[in-house]
């Protein structure tokens, strides 16, 4: 059943994931780490993409002395580095024999201007291009485990911005957060674009709002906001908190009617009007597959 209060601080399920396979990027911390919990208790084979092959560890150690499942594997995944990311692929469709559940979660946020390995803006490179590329090349593996899913997990700041089409990569100009924004909004664009594209194939895709959440995600912002951060921190959520969305996503049955929709504190909401529009959304496909030099099927 839906949790449709204003605030869905745990959701309550007891369904299980036991024989199914899970990705995870950015698994090592925050909501990440928090969903990986979750879903390695419901019996799932955890896949943790992490970039910090240390922390991650530390994560998994601490998964495993809680829930007692073993099945916890970490991989390197760096998504600033395309070369990462496709060496990361290679492994998982040699390896593996199913992929029931993609979630595509680690991010930066509002950081100073700099570029990926690529040549990206790097709040656009990791959050929305990195994800575009990992699931482009794990996509046929994740059709033949159907019926599967695949999770985005962008933010209300999507709402902050529109897309600067004419200046995708900031080149020109640089605002973090407007930069922030827009890569959020591509995430949103890009899972309602590619849940039309897999209708009939038993893989649904979903973009959610975490919620405010208390993480490490704000490590880069100046004094002021950190303050501000923590006046406003009463009003926000723990991890825990914040990754109850993400497993409602993964693990609540019956979603493949809601197939494109974006969640929010456990139930379908609304998104920016730039966000649905399908015009747009193509343009930021075909940007997208230009940057990556990639073609979609």
């Amino acid at each position: 059943m839906f949790c449709r209060g204003m605030c869905c601080n745990h959701w309550s399920s007891e369904e299980r994931l036991d024989g199914k396979t899970v990705i995870i990027t950015g698994a090592n911390t925050g909501i990440g780490k928090e969903t990986a919990r979750d879903l390695a208790k419901r019996g799932a084979r955890i896949i943790m993409a992490c970039r910090d092959l240390e922390r991650a560890e530390e994560a998994r150690t601490d998964i495993l002395e809680d829930t007692g499942n073993e099945n916890l594997v970490i991989k390197k995944l760096d998504l600033s580095d395309s070369k990462s990311i496709r060496a990361f692929a290679e492994s998982i469709n040699k390896e593996e024999k199913q992929v029931n559940i993609l979630i595509n979660n680690a991010g930066i946020m509002m950081c100073p201007y700099s570029k990926t390995v690529d040549g990206f803006e790097m709040q656009l490179g990791v959050n929305h291009l990195g994800h575009v590329l990992l699931t482009y090349l794990l996509l046929d593996l994740i059709k033949r485990s159907a019926p599967a899913r695949i999770i985005v997990v962008a933010s209300v700041a999507h709402k902050w911005t529109g897309l600067r089409i004419d200046d995708i990569n900031s080149e020109q100009s640089y605002d973090t957060m407007k930069a922030y924004g827009q890569s959020k909004l591509a995430n949103v664009m890009f899972a309602r674009s590619l849940a039309e594209r897999l209708r009939g194939t038993g893989v649904s895709v979903f973009s959610l709002h975490p919620g405010v959440v208390r993480s490490d995600l704000w490590r880069h912002q100046n004094l002021c906001i950190r303050i501000s951060m923590k006046i406003f921190v009463l009003c926000s959520k723990t991890a825990v908190q914040g990754a109850q969305t993400t497993i409602f996503c993964a693990v609540e049955p019956g979603l493949e009617s809601l197939n494109g929709v974006y969640f929010s504190d456990c139930a379908p909401a609304m998104c920016s009007r730039i966000a649905v529009d399908d015009d747009l959304a193509q343009k930021l496909w075909d940007i997208s597959c230009n940057m990556l030099n990639i073609t979609w099927q």
